[in-house]
């Protein structure tokens, strides 16, 4: 897929995450996070093979207690039996120095640590507990996000910079105080890591925030002055649309100037609601930006008093369903097939036009038009469909267009 970098970062260190590379200019990764308690193992399993089975490269789990702790070693078990490799990033807070000592096996099985340098500890305590962390990291190989969040930031850190800001002939606004106490949050907990003895081609930094213009701000900065692969996040983005716009509008000026290697999108799910729409959400901003393929695009009209019947959007929908569910299978079976385009348009105007553009497209027949629906492929007229069953013929011609037009992997 087309790049549109305008900060060139391609330089920056590659950091391997079980196989999963992160910076050097590769494709930025997605990755998600459960919400299970860890300790359920067999939840936990089950969630996490959800997100991976929708698309997440990476999943973060609660490391929280001596339960949870305890239950890593047989989730990572159970995810291989049931031949889901995808990398597990512990996510610690508080007593993460503790947890790990204490638990071996839970500090083996994890890919990649995550360590908030606002939550180690306090005082005297937050560097010996920091630096435990970072030795753990180094006796297993594991790298680590240092992850700084501006509702938990060092309030030492704070203070000091707050101290230089004092100091300055023109000092800056407290916002802009903040901001660089982040970046200097994560710059400076890099550099100890490496005292310590972390390679820094096992670091990955993020500064998140949950105001997008500060989100954008801090990366630009934090980009300028790290080599070090960037994880992207707008945190607490919310629920619903205001949190996918609100996510979108961060990481796609991100995203548009080179910067970033992983992204997360943080969504509060409703009740009972798919913890794996973040995971499309990320992978949609990322498809629709032109930096990555991973299904099939489908291209759908919105709609107008040429299309008062609501066919078409019924249609939509279930195409749009039946490729995300095959998806997984197609994804094994043939190569390229995330690349392809689907047109479903609802009346004359357009619809033709659209679907010529696709790579199988419909075009259903408006309010008043003939009742029939012309099928292009590669910009060809194929056929004209009608009657009841439009739906499930179209669908088994995009079936036959896949079969036909991607070639099935040797090893599938």
């Amino acid at each position: 897929m087309k790049s549109f970098m305008t900060a060139d970062r391609r330089q920056t260190l590659r950091v391997d995450v079980a196989g999963v590379i992160i910076g050097g200019g590769q494709p930025v990764a997605v990755q998600s996070m459960t919400n299970t308690d860890t300790a359920d193992v067999l939840a936990t399993v089950q969630q996490v093979r959800e997100l991976a089975e929708a698309g997440s490269e990476l999943v973060r789990i609660t490391v929280n207690s001596d339960e949870a702790a305890a239950a890593v070693a047989p989730i990572r078990a159970a995810l291989d039996r049931a031949g889901c490799a995808v990398p597990l990033i512990g996510d610690f807070h508080f007593n993460g120095h503790k947890l790990l000592a204490e638990h071996p096996a839970c500090a083996e099985a994890l890919a990649k640590y995550r360590i908030n340098p606002g939550n180690v500890g306090r005082g005297s305590k937050r560097d010996p507990q920091f630096a435990a962390m970072i030795e753990t990291a180094c006796r297993y190989n594991k790298p680590v996000r240092i992850g700084v969040n501006w509702g938990s930031l060092d309030q030492e850190l704070l203070a000091r910079v707050m101290d230089e800001n004092n100091a300055r002939a023109e000092p800056h606004s407290a916002q802009q105080v903040m901001r660089e106490a982040l970046v200097r949050s994560a710059l400076d907990s890099a550099e100890r890591a490496m005292q310590i003895g972390l390679p820094a081609d096992r670091i990955v930094l993020s500064a998140k925030v949950s105001a997008v213009q500060d989100l954008i701000m801090v990366y630009r900065d934090l980009a300028a002055r790290s080599r070090h692969p960037l994880h992207l996040g707008l945190t607490e983005a919310g629920m619903g649309s205001k949190g996918i716009v609100a996510s979108t509008a961060a990481l796609a000026v991100l995203l548009q100037s080179g910067i970033g290697d992983t992204i997360r999108v943080s969504l509060t799910p409703e009740p009972g609601g798919d913890r794996s729409r973040e995971v499309i959400v990320a992978q949609e901003i990322l498809q629709t930006m032109g930096l990555r393929s991973f299904t099939p695009l489908v291209i759908a009209c919105p709609g107008c008093g040429r299309t008062t019947s609501t066919y078409f959007q019924s249609l939509a929908q279930s195409i749009q369903e039946h490729l995300r569910q095959r998806m997984p299978e197609w994804r094994r079976t043939h190569t390229g097939v995330e690349n392809m385009s689907v047109a479903v348009m609802g009346c004359v105007v357009n619809g033709p036009g659209e679907s010529k553009q696709a790579n199988i497209g419909i075009s259903l027949p408006g309010t008043g038009e003939r009742p029939v629906a012309p099928v292009y492929e590669d910009g060809e007229k194929t056929v004209t469909l009608k009657g009841e069953r439009i739906a499930e013929e179209f669908q088994q011609l995009v079936e036959s267009y896949v079969a036909r037009r991607y070639p099935r992997r040797t090893e599938a």
